[in-house]
């Protein structure tokens, strides 16, 4: 272990995760971090090590932070669980839900094209601060004006912070509860979940502290954002900078794309029930038809923000600009490097949360290596 002392626990054969975890820290600008991994069902790997502040607070096992856009995974669940009720159509427009939003130029937009990027709202017109994202109102309502960027459902453009909101509006509009409550009374609490969209001052003491990238690395780099109007538009259109969520007033305001805090264990133990066909240890979330339909390729070309992509029914897909182990997979992270990996073929999940926030918008090289480390145990006959 060269001196990283990882804490948790390993089931016999899940070893290369562990030490994935610790080549990171050797390896990488490591703070703390957490991993986690769960077979049919089972958690197989949780553990974590480092610091979860920078004053060298350890990182302990109740440890949570800020996961980014690894949140919107959890808010496409909640999406899903209305779709599997027989609450929303993804072929419907999402006018039918929301009747405000089918203006000026948005009656056409479905649920599917929001849940893959494809409503032409990826960021804010006009421009607003991070303050205004704690006024759900007001941000549903600047949505309901604004006129698409492009023609919707021609092209994806990722909704950096918008579609958690498009998504939260909808949950809210057929099933009457906000997305955070409804996500932790239909999914985190049934499935014993620790992770919040919105909460209050009762877990404030064991939240890390997020250390911002560079944010000159957004605009350059192997991480950078497509070089085009629109990513540069959607960027600006609310600028953050990664201390926010230091703030009370971001840790309980419902920020469904962007505000998740959690750890690799709840990450896991949520998607876990996604691998496992939408029912985990008696609790079902969704159909295994539903889960199915993630894997329909809606998109699949050079997104507006992010370049090439292909994105299913709220998750991203495998490309060959972003491999996945196997068909049968679909993932999607956050800014600063959380990810986490869905594979139904092997019922197996692959989650990452960090604090040391690298520039990339959907995972790094550190998430890449714990993913890859867990394949490698399993083609090493583990679990068999």
């Amino acid at each position: 272990m060269s001196g990283i002392q990882v804490n948790g626990m390993v089931e016999a054969g899940w070893g290369s995760v562990a030490d994935a975890l610790v080549a990171n820290f050797q390896n990488a600008t490591e703070l703390g971090a957490s991993a986690c991994v769960t077979h049919r069902g089972k958690t197989v790997v949780d553990i974590w090590a480092g610091d979860r502040a920078p004053d060298g607070t350890p990182w302990v096992e109740d440890t949570i932070v800020n996961v980014y856009s690894t949140t919107k995974t959890m808010t496409a669940i909640c999406a899903l669980m209305c779709i599997d009720r027989g609450l929303l159509d993804p072929a419907a427009p999402a006018a039918t839900y929301w009747p405000e939003f089918g203006a000026n130029g948005k009656e056409n937009v479905t649920v599917a094209h929001i849940l893959s990027h494809q409503a032409g709202v990826p960021g804010w017109e006009p421009v607003i601060d991070a303050a205004t994202l704690y006024d759900w109102d007001k941000c549903t309502q600047i949505l309901a004006d604004m006129e698409p960027w492009w023609e919707p459902g021609t092209a994806s453009g990722y909704h950096l912070v918008t579609q958690g909101y498009l998504v939260g509006e909808l949950v809210r509009r057929v099933d009457g509860r906000s997305l955070g409550t409804f996500f932790r009374e239909e999914v985190a609490e049934p499935l014993g979940a620790d992770f919040h969209i919105g909460f209050g001052p009762e877990h404030d003491h064991r939240c890390g502290e997020l250390v911002p990238p560079d944010m000159s690395a957004m605009l350059e780099g192997e991480g950078a954002l497509a070089p085009n109007p629109i990513a540069m538009r959607a960027f600006g259109s609310c600028l953050i900078d990664g201390t926010e969520p230091r703030s009370r007033e971001w840790r309980a305001a419902e920020i469904p794309a962007a505000g998740g805090f959690g750890n690799a264990r709840s990450v896991g133990r949520v998607h876990s029930a996604m691998a496992c066909g939408g029912t985990l240890d008696g609790v079902t979330l969704m159909s295994p038809e539903t889960v199915e339909s993630v894997l329909e390729v809606l998109v699949d070309g050079d997104d507006h923000v992010m370049g090439p992509m292909r994105h299913g029914l709220g998750f991203g897909l495998g490309s060959e600009t972003l491999p996945m182990p196997n068909e049968r997979c679909f993932y999607w992270g956050g800014w600063g490097g959380s990810i986490a990996v869905i594979d139904l073929e092997n019922e197996m999940t692959s989650t990452y949360v960090m604090n040391h926030m690298e520039a990339d918008l959907l995972g790094d090289l550190r998430g890449g290596a714990i993913v890859a480390s867990a394949y490698v145990a399993l083609l090493r006959g583990a679990g068999a």
